[in-house]
Order: C-alpha cells, then sequence, then structure tokens
C-alpha cells in the first residue's frame, strides 16, 4: 500500500545521537571555501532533529557534501511569528534544532535575531557553533584598525537615504564595516568619497574565500576608479570598510579656518558649509566637514 503523506520536518521526530535534547544551535556554515567548515558543526547538523535554514535549496549543496541528511525547513526574512514558534515548540519539547544562514554566522545581517530573542525570552538553551563570518575574515585581512569597529550592515539601497546614513557615520573614530550588494558597490562607493572625502583609507573585500577573492587597500577615491573600471569588482558577496575619522582634524584647523566656518554655519548647511570653507581657506573639505559636525 502507497502512502500520500509527505515528510514536514517540523514534526515532531525521534532523539539525537549527538546534539544535546532541547537546545537551538547557531551553527556557523563556510562563506566559500567548503574546506572552512569546522567539524563539530558538520556532528551537530547531523544529529539535530531538523535545520532551519535561509534558504534550503542554497544549503542543499553544504548539507550534501558532508553528507548531512538531516530534514531542513526554512527560516527567512519573510518567516512569520508562527513559524518562529512552531520551530521554538520543538526545542521546548526536548529536540535539538540548528539554525544555519546562507553563508557564514547566522545573525550577522540576518533574520536569525527573532528566533534566537524568541528562544532567548522562553527561557530556552541556545548554544553557538562557531566558525566562518565574512565581516571577521575581511576586517583581519584588511589592514585597517581592527581594535575599534562598527558593523553598521547594508547600506540603504536608495540614494538620498544612504548619503545621510553615511553622512551621520562620517566623524565615527571606530573602523566602519558594511555589506554591500555587487550592483551598489560603485554606486556606494561614490557616495562614501564624497562625503568621508577621496582620501580617506578603505577596503573592499569580495569573494572571500573564492576563487576570485579580492582584498584592495586604497583611498575611496581610487576605490571607486578600480571598481568602475573592472566590472568583475561588481560581482559576487562584497564587504566594504573604512578607515574611522581621526580624532586629531580638530587641532589641523588654524584659527582662521575655525573663524571662516563659524560665520558659514551660521547661514549654512553642514555640507555646503564644508564645500564653501574648502574653497576659501584650502583646507581639504572633509576635515572642515567633521570639524563643522562637532560644533554646530
Amino acid at each position: 500500500m502507497t502512502s500520500n503523506t509527505t515528510s514536514d520536518p517540523l514534526a515532531p521526530s525521534g532523539s539525537s545521537s549527538t546534539a544535546l535534547a532541547g537546545v537551538l544551535y547557531v551553527v556557523a556554515t563556510p562563506i566559500g571555501n567548503l574546506a572552512d567548515m569546522v567539524p563539530r558543526a558538520v556532528e551537530i547538523l547531523q544529529s539535530v532533529a531538523v535545520i532551519a535554514a535561509e534558504d534550503t535549496r542554497h544549503s542543499a549543496r553544504l548539507l550534501s557534501h558532508f553528507s548531512i541528511s538531516t530534514p531542513c525547513t526554512a527560516y527567512h526574512d519573510h518567516s512569520d511569528s508562527e513559524r518562529t514558534e512552531k520551530i521554538l515548540d520543538r526545542v521546548a519539547a526536548g529536540e535539538s534544532v540548528a539554525l544555519i544562514s546562507d553563508a557564514g554566522t547566522p545573525l550577522v545581517s540576518d533574520p536569525g535575531y527573532r528566533l534566537v530573542r524568541s528562544a532567548r525570552e522562553r527561557g530556552l538553551n541556545v548554544v553557538p557553533v562557531p566558525g566562518a563570518c565574512a565581516m571577521v575574515a575581511a576586517l583581519s585581512a584588511s589592514g585597517l584598525p581592527s581594535d575599534r569597529f562598527s558593523f553598521e550592515g547594508f547600506p540603504p539601497p536608495k540614494a538620498n537615504a544612504r548619503r545621510q546614513w553615511l553622512e551621520a557615520l562620517s566623524a565615527e573614530s571606530r573602523t566602519l564595516i558594511f555589506y554591500e550588494a555587487p550592483h551598489r558597490v560603485l554606486a556606494c562607493l561614490e557616495t562614501l568619497a564624497e562625503v568621508m572625502g577621496g582620501d580617506r583609507e578603505a577596503v573592499i573585500a569580495r569573494e572571500l574565500t573564492k576563487t576570485f577573492e579580492t582584498i584592495r587597500l586604497a583611498p575611496l577615491a581610487e576605490l571607486v576608479e578600480f571598481v568602475r573600471a573592472d566590472s568583475n569588482q561588481q560581482r559576487g558577496e562584497i564587504v566594504l570598510m573604512v578607515a574611522g575619522a581621526s580624532t586629531r582634524l580638530e587641532s589641523t584647523l588654524d584659527a582662521e579656518a575655525e573663524r571662516v566656518m563659524g560665520i558659514l554655519l551660521e547661514e549654512l548647511p553642514v555640507k555646503q558649509a564644508a564645500a564653501m570653507g574648502a574653497k576659501i581657506t584650502g583646507v581639504k573639505k572633509n576635515a572642515l566637514y567633521q570639524w563643522a559636525l562637532e560644533h554646530k
């Protein structure tokens, strides 16, 4: 007799042999090179009751490579609260569940935050299984200061919103880290150069751990030309990093430059005042802009 019943990955199943019962595992996966998968992650994914994946089709290649046959269920940006609670009900019932993203560490610019937050609110056990993270990998090889940094995720996609958002970050003294979509990376770099100054050091890190990995450190103006001239730099997964603003900019303004900026700021917005002040004093617009942000 043939049954028409299909398997529901969220239906209760038997206990696991390696993963602990009643645990939500947050499992990092490779960002490109499959050899970066840690052994513990393989063991956990092989033994949990179900894997909550950002894109089950995307994750199928990874799971197949490591002979992981654990059933999967989708958990992504559009998953509703009912799906969240259904997954956590399984954990509460004593089963083990693993959360993975398309690549890297879940929750870093990823919808997994809602699931982990809800698990914490319910008093459930959440266990991280560390591994690859594009942001950390890029920073480690960038050559930019790594003692203090700020991960800002994806900039707003629309031009005006992106400019305002970056202007608000321009005086930040920590190294800034962004993720950016390939089709917007050139526009983002152009705006960064305009807002933060073409001489500000920055890094583009693209396709990390993959065949066409690129990591380039240069002033923003140079990076704009580099990406504009090579369409290949507008493909793949991209991390952008920008050096923090110098904390010594204020002291570089002489009394005359400060006097001019004080007058201009009485009548003009910061951006226009900095542009006009640069023409009058010869001081770099970016230095005047950041000074104005601190004194307006």
